[in-house]
């Protein structure tokens, strides 16, 4: 099992597919897993990708303490360290574009091109998931009913129509209980998503970026990614229709489409 230590937290890492290095960023109790298939596979088609759990999480060691997006953005640049990337193209989704944004302002010299993906700047005019959203799935997480709050988290993760189908729900239900985040880990991420804020930072990045995020996110709304691509220069911004929060479930293959034709073309840039 590849491992990596950084700052004390040993991190699990899966790295496959060759091409340009591309890592991936996941996000709230989410690990390698749920980058899910089609998606990782057609990235590899072009990249060599590198998938990590976050601290506390999957296959890396638990956590006994607080932490924030910045120190999660140093594990990653020290993941970077360990597996001897100088410089790769970054996506994070959720809370893992958090961490891409904080990695990207800190070390922009290891960023070639950038994608966040229904994720949040912090700052006036941003906004997490609203208080009907967090009551949905807090009572069910609170209860200790595992089944229940898996089914609530995949029902505000995705749009109603592809909810409503059974297959998928069986394909997320599979992923999620493979190794399933604690809620000890879960508040200490909620705790370092709400500390996050580099709303004024954006205009620094100099990156190539991507934003993308669908319509219809309950978890995040699209308005945190009209921000992001307002205020990071010449950013693109990609808004899927009618689709929810894990829009790489939703639509996988226009996912990967527009991930590999943008960096694609930063790579013919540089």
């Amino acid at each position: 099992m590849p491992t990596a230590d950084i700052a004390g937290n040993s991190l699990y890492y899966e790295r496959r597919g060759s091409g340009e290095p591309l890592l991936l960023i996941m996000g709230m109790s989410g690990n390698t897993a749920h980058w899910d298939e089609p998606f990782a596979a057609l990235l590899e088609r072009r990249f060599e990708l590198f998938m990590f759990d976050n601290r506390g999480i999957g296959q890396s060691t638990p956590v006994a303490a607080d932490f924030t997006i910045a120190d999660m953005a140093q594990d990653t640049a020290g993941l970077m360290d360990a597996v001897g990337l100088q410089s790769a193209h970054v996506m994070g989704i959720s809370m893992g574009g958090m961490v891409a944004q904080q990695l990207v302002i800190e070390h922009p010299e290891r960023v070639r091109g950038l994608v966040l993906g229904c994720t949040y700047p912090g700052g006036a005019g941003s906004s997490l998931a609203g208080p009907d959203v967090v009551q949905r799935l807090a009572g069910p997480m609170m209860s200790g009913d595992r089944e229940a709050a898996m089914r609530a988290g995949w029902e505000v993760n995705v749009s109603p129509a592809f909810a409503a189908q059974d297959e998928h729900w069986q394909r997320f239900r599979s992923v999620a209980a493979q190794q399933p985040a604690s809620l000890e880990v879960i508040m200490r991420q909620m705790g370092a998503i709400g500390g996050h804020d580099v709303s004024e930072r954006l205009g620094s990045i100099s990156a190539p970026t991507l934003v993308i995020h669908g319509s219809a996110d309950e978890m995040l709304s699209v308005r945190n990614a009209e921000i992001l691509a307002e205020k990071i220069p010449g950013a693109r911004l990609e808004v899927l229709d009618g689709v929810g929060h894990l829009f790489f479930w939703e639509q996988p293959e226009r996912s990967a489409e527009l991930v590999t034709e943008f960096l694609a073309g930063v790579g013919a840039a540089s």
